[in-house]
């Protein structure tokens, strides 16, 4: 059971993430520039960037990158509050 609660919060959070970010460039684009736009539109990228390795009859590419801007980080500390006052 606690396999799948796990797996469950996870979800959750990657979930909160993916649609805030969604979310704050949605509502950034249609704000006036300024302090508010740049609120919701800037982000800060984690991660390297995608590692080609060839080898004779292998290749295969890796690599990983988080965008967070301020919605991201918003939804997910919502589901993490979710949790804490509903689940833990």
């Amino acid at each position: 059971m606690k396999g799948r609660e796990l797996t469950f919060i996870i979800v959750a959070l990657l979930l909160g993430a993916i649609i805030g970010g969604f979310l704050g460039e949605l509502i950034g684009s249609y704000l006036p520039p300024g302090a508010a736009k740049t609120l919701f539109t800037k982000s800060i990228t984690i991660g390297f960037e995608t590692i080609k390795v060839e080898l004779y009859s292998i290749s295969f590419t890796v690599g990983i990158t988080f965008k967070i801007n301020f919605m991201s980080a918003l939804a997910v500390l919502l589901v993490i509050v979710y949790f804490r006052w509903w689940y833990i």
